[in-house]
């Protein structure tokens, strides 16, 4: 059982753990949800430093729409907290009619036939009739007994401020390349509020991005890079928490050379020149980096 580290995951991972991996790229085609370009890195990081799943209550910080629920919750019937300060309670009908899905409170998550009624309503012409001929086969789909015994809670909120989850209550949080889109001072807030939550020997596992010498930030993806230091600092880790930055350069080169990851680029980095990885050219300026982080018993 891993302790407190600071982490850059190897692209060895992928190889590693190819299991994991290939059931991953399941949950996306299942899902239709594209990791970005260097997630399946990430994913693979946590799921290894996490461990057995089965019956455990984790929340997933700043999920969004991402792969980490969907995949917890098709492994060993986990219930995950899917908790986001984005809305998602027009969750599609096709994500309810394969999973268990509900809100922490009402407002978390619109009745399946408001979804219906809102997609037909925002269509016209022809598209108005295949809507309706759609959503109500999907309608039909969310009553059926799931595939998954897993359960996904959805959670509308800002991760500083969680009151509807109970203190020591959570046996794991994960994070997957979220947390950096806060700022130095809200990241804090929100590990300290995480933490919190979490149960004694409980653990926290979150990809960020990786600064060689210095934090900086990243434009196009909206995200600050961390030092070693300022991770130690933000997460409050002791200095002699083990550490691999002085592989950085070593570790950002396999990246870069790493043709997986190159090869399955998601299609949305072709359409823009204003993401993290422009018009699809593979040139990554970054790299992942993981933090472990345990609640003391």
């Amino acid at each position: 059982m891993p302790g407190d580290k600071i982490e850059i995951p190897s692209v060895e991972l992928l190889d590693r753990h190819r299991e994991v991996v290939n059931t991953l790229w399941k949950v996306s085609r299942a899902t239709r949800v594209e990791p970005g370009w260097h997630y399946l890195l990430d994913l693979t990081w946590i799921a290894e430093n996490l461990g057995p799943v089965s019956g455990r209550i984790i929340l997933d910080a700043g999920a969004g729409m991402g792969l980490m629920q969907w995949y917890l919750i098709e492994q060993d019937a986990a219930e995950v907290i899917s908790a986001d300060r984005g809305r998602r309670s027009g969750l599609p009908l096709g994500m309810r009619a394969r999973y268990a899905v509900r809100g922490l409170r009402p407002a978390d998550l619109d009745p399946a036939w408001s979804v219906l009624k809102g997609n037909v309503a925002r269509a016209s012409g022809v598209g108005k009739a295949v809507y309706a001929l759609r959503g109500l086969a999907g309608l039909a789909l969310t009553a059926l007994p799931k595939r998954f015994t897993g359960q996904v809670t959805i959670y509308n909120q800002d991760l500083t401020h969680m009151p509807e989850i109970a203190d020591n209550s959570l046996d794991a949080v994960v994070a997957v390349s979220s947390l950096e889109h806060n700022s130095p001072e809200g990241l804090q807030k929100v590990v300290a509020e995480i933490m919190r939550k979490l149960k004694p020997g409980g653990k926290l596992l979150a990809t960020l991005c990786a600064g060689r010498d210095a934090d900086w930030f990243h434009a196009a993806s909206q995200g600050w890079c961390y030092t070693d230091t300022t991770l130690r600092r933000l997460f409050d880790l002791p200095t002699d928490t083990p550490s691999n930055y002085d592989r950085h350069d070593e570790l950002l080169a396999s990246l870069r050379n790493c043709a997986e990851l190159r090869d399955k680029l998601a299609k949305i980095y072709f359409k823009s020149g204003d993401n993290g990885m422009p018009w699809g050219k593979w040139e990554p300026q970054y790299q992942p980096v993981g933090v472990c982080k345990i609640k003391p018993v």
